[in-house]
């Protein structure tokens, strides 16, 4: 299924995308399609409504995140070979694991702000896993049964604020604004093999990031099982998985987001985004 919030910031309802990819609200079979509606079970009843005789919605509403009320928004570095190179860093030997600010939390066609004092913005299309039972020092093996589904995510990233002002990421990866999410929560029933999709971001039209699922250091199951090792993942935390090259820190010269940039990325099967870049608005 691909499920779908939509509306206006605050106010959105549940959905789904059909099969002719018309959108169906969802809200006289569940109310919302936050942490609890995530459980395998609730996720079985929206699967066994028939879409046809869902109300369709028509025009073309504004999509907020696909989940209501992410608790963690767990963030994962370096998960490409290639990015590690081009952003002069080893390859990890176990996974790079930080936060990004929930509050950066937004739906994937709004705009991206600069934050006040970024000169070094950027942009990392990446795979957003989206965890559907409670998981506690789960084995590689049984990890991908805790995963209610997988999306697109921007990770922006101020480079300045992450690398040139303390040992901390957190604070150049949780800016307002910096977390698009969706369109689509694309449950794992229609995700054949997750370790082999296609991912690309355009900058102004132009193609900056092609990568595929395939070529990540460490893939999914591998990262829901490791990170349950120290922290216990709820329905509703989404993990963001690290973004092939392409970035604009590793460009000669670097080039980086300004004010009036259009970001168009996606990822196979997980739908599309756009944001538009804006200045600072207090």
């Amino acid at each position: 299924m691909k499920l779908v919030r939509y509306g206006n910031p605050g106010k959105e309802k549940p959905g789904l995308i059909d099969a002719d990819g018309k959108l169906r609200d969802l809200s006289a079979v569940v109310p919302e399609l936050g942490p609890a509606q995530l459980a395998p079970a609730v996720l079985a009843k929206i699967r066994k409504a028939n879409p046809a005789k869902l109300p369709l919605v028509r025009g073309k509403p504004r999509m907020g995140c696909p989940v209501a009320n992410v608790g963690k928004f767990i963030a994962i570095g370096l998960n490409f070979t290639d990015h590690a190179a081009e952003s002069g860093m080893p390859i990890p030997k176990e996974p790079v694991v930080f936060m990004k600010a929930t509050s950066c939390i937004q739906g994937p066609d709004d705009d991206v702000m600069l934050p006040k004092g970024s000169v070094k913005s950027d942009w990392e299309v990446e795979l957003g896993i989206v965890i559907g039972s409670r998981a506690r020092y789960v084995s590689k093996k049984d990890a991908l049964s805790y995963v209610a589904g997988y999306c697109v995510i921007n990770d922006v990233s101020e480079r300045e604020f992450q690398l040139e002002r303390g040992p901390q990421w957190d604070k150049g990866k949780g800016c307002d604004t910096f977390g698009p999410i969706g369109p689509w929560l694309v449950t794992t029933d229609e995700i054949e093999n997750v370790q082999r999709l296609d991912m690309w971001l355009d900058v102004n039209g132009e193609r900056m990031q092609t990568g595929n699922t395939k070529t990540m250091i460490f893939g999914a199951a591998h990262l829901v099982s490791y990170v349950s090792q120290f922290m216990t993942l709820l329905p509703g935390d989404v993990i963001t998985t690290g973004t092939p090259p392409g970035v604009g820190l590793g460009m000669k010269p670097p080039r980086f987001l300004k004010k009036g940039d259009v970001m168009t990325l996606g990822i196979q099967g997980l739908g599309e985004q756009r944001q538009q870049v804006v200045g600072f608005k207090a």
